[in-house]
């Protein structure tokens, strides 16, 4: 069974309707193919793991290992689904061992049935299972980070304050300092806490992490004033930090200071580190299982919610990223962030409705980030003026307005017609900005367009591609300025290029149709015209293709400046 299943495990076309069978989590559709066999199971249950179904996954394939009389293979299949869909006691049952289990399954399955021990408060038997050897690559960060609130949570005084070190490792030797400083604290140990809070927060940008942690050490220990000098610090560096100032709010009005985080709590940040290494480096179903874990020891965790919610949404698993950007609540600081993410997930759908909803209950709060959403969504839904009001009192509401809204009001004034509005924004946010790519490109398209400032404007564009050469956006920007101006050679080999970078982009083909069409290629320029048809063009742009492709491009174009 096992030799089969691994020597056939590929997509499987599936036809006609499928069957539906109740499970504990409620109905589960079948392909039919899959309906009356464990193999059938199983290639269901991978292909729905390839496409980031993981609660899909962990059914089928649980079913499958059922058929299979506990297959090795099958089961470590079933292991690794359940983990993806966070159900990490079925994936600690799971956990692949044995003579015939892979050593990178069973790693990873050793740290599962860590982190699930730990989490029914099992400590003794969490460490047991660590043992004192950590685990293996691709997992020695997370262990190592997670072996002190181990140790903790197994009564080891001494083993819990062991500062976590591997060689060559900065963010186990960064994050294992804050940790031990919490531990420290939790021992009672306040001295030691307070070296290593100062350690973390030394130098000229200290994380957020760091000023937070050692913030709430302060307050807890009654020096509410040093509190808010260290979030005021913070604060001058980023001024827009909504958890810095919702922790100076507090300490400045004499509330409660935040809790310690409990042992639970620790751990479940000791796995953060190492779920944004793996997501970096683009081992997004390692940094997934290491998110599952950390929720599973504190489900009140918003970032790693935010996190979650991120890779769901890069696999395609929208409704499993909705729900991870629904948990952080309302008077979280994380909230705007997580409304903001999950109004733009409904806008990619197509539910321009749902998305302002979202948007205003967010903006709604106040929320500087919340109110800025906003603003993006309406200009993405072409509301001009409702995003221009709102962009107006952000500026006025700033000591120093970020370039950022000035390019976004520039944008917005520009789209509706009011140049010279738009240029005095837009020259602003480059004053601001000098070397940002998108506001060079857009400043010096808008000037070539109209026929101003034509060399100047042309400069521009050309140090935006230099600056982002990769940008097929901007490199179409360039090959049209050549255009506008005539050099109709120069702007086919560039907007060639353009294409080559987003070739499914309607707008960049149809400029090269046009550019063909002026150098004499008329049929690549129909061939170019008629591919833009297939790429779900808008409205305009579809109907001006269209006018070509009956009667060609016309007259010889308006040059720039004439």
């Amino acid at each position: 069974m096992r030799r089969s299943l691994l020597a056939f495990a590929a997509p499987l076309v599936l036809l006609g309707g499928c069957a539906t069978t109740e499970t504990a989590e409620g109905p589960l559709s079948i392909p039919p193919a899959a309906a009356d066999s464990a193999y059938g199971m199983f290639l269901a249950g991978n292909a729905a793991l390839t496409e980031g179904r993981n609660g899909e996954a962990a059914r089928f394939l649980e079913m499958a290992r059922s058929q299979s009389g506990e297959d090795p293979a099958v089961t470590e299949r079933a292991f690794t689904a359940a983990l993806m869909a966070g159900e990490i006691e079925k994936a600690a049952l799971l956990a692949p061992d044995g003579p015939t289990a892979s050593e990178p399954g069973k790693r990873l399955g050793r740290l599962t049935k860590v982190v699930a021990a730990l989490a029914d408060g099992k400590g003794k038997l969490a460490k047991t299972e660590l043992g004192t050897d950590g685990i293996g690559f691709p997992h020695r960060s997370a262990a190592a980070l997670l072996a002190p609130w181990v140790a903790a949570a197994a009564g080891d005084a001494e083993g819990a304050v062991v500062r976590p070190s591997l060689r060559g490792d900065g963010g186990v030797d960064y994050f294992g300092q804050i940790g031990q400083a919490h531990l420290f604290e939790r021992a009672k140990r306040y001295d030691e806490a307070e070296t290593d809070f100062k350690a973390v927060t030394s130098g000229d940008s200290p994380s957020e992490i760091a000023v937070l942690a050692y913030g709430g050490f302060l307050e807890r220990r009654g020096r509410k004033p040093e509190a808010v000098a260290l979030y005021d610090a913070s604060l001058k560096r980023n001024p827009s930090n909504l958890s810095v100032k919702s922790a100076r709010a507090r300490a400045a009005a004499g509330k409660s200071a935040p809790a310690a985080p409990s042992i639970k709590e620790g751990a479940a940040f000791a796995l953060l580190a190492p779920a944004a290494t793996m997501i970096s480096a683009k081992q997004e179903p390692t940094g997934l299982a290491y998110l599952r874990l950390s929720l599973r020891l504190d489900p009140n965790r918003n970032d790693a919610w935010l996190m979650l919610g991120d890779i769901l949404q890069s696999r395609d698993d929208v409704e499993g990223a909705r729900l991870a950007y629904s948990k952080p609540k309302p008077n979280s600081a994380e909230f705007p962030a997580a409304q903001a993410k999950l109004a733009w997930s409904y806008q990619s759908a197509g539910d321009k409705e749902g998305a302002l909803k979202l948007a205003r209950a967010a903006a709604a709060t106040g929320d500087p980030d919340g109110r800025l959403t906003l603003s993006d969504l309406l200009r993405a839904n072409e509301t001009y003026e409702e995003a221009i009001q709102i962009l107006t009192t952000l500026i006025a509401e700033s000591k120093s307005p970020d370039w950022a809204l000035y390019y976004a009001r520039g944008q917005a004034y520009e789209r509706s017609d009011r140049w010279k509005e738009a240029e005095v924004d837009l020259v602003q946010a480059l004053k601001l900005r000098p070397d940002e790519a998108e506001i060079l490109n857009y400043l010096g398209y808008a000037w070539i367009d109209r026929g101003e400032r034509l060399q100047e404007a042309l400069g521009m564009v050309e140090k935006a591609v230099a600056s982002n050469p990769r940008s097929g956006a901007i490199v179409d920007s360039l090959g049209w300025a050549h255009y506008r101006l005539g050099d109709y050679k120069k702007a086919v080999e560039i907007l060639e290029q353009a294409v080559e970078l987003e070739a499914g982009d309607p707008e960049i083909n149809n400029h090269l149709g046009d550019a063909y069409w002026m150098v004499g290629r008329k049929d690549e320029a129909g061939f170019q015209w008629r591919r833009v048809l297939t790429l779900k063009p808008e409205d305009d742009i579809k109907a001006d293709v269209e006018k070509k492709l009956a009667g060609g491009l016309g007259p010889t174009p308006k040059l720039a400046g004439q």
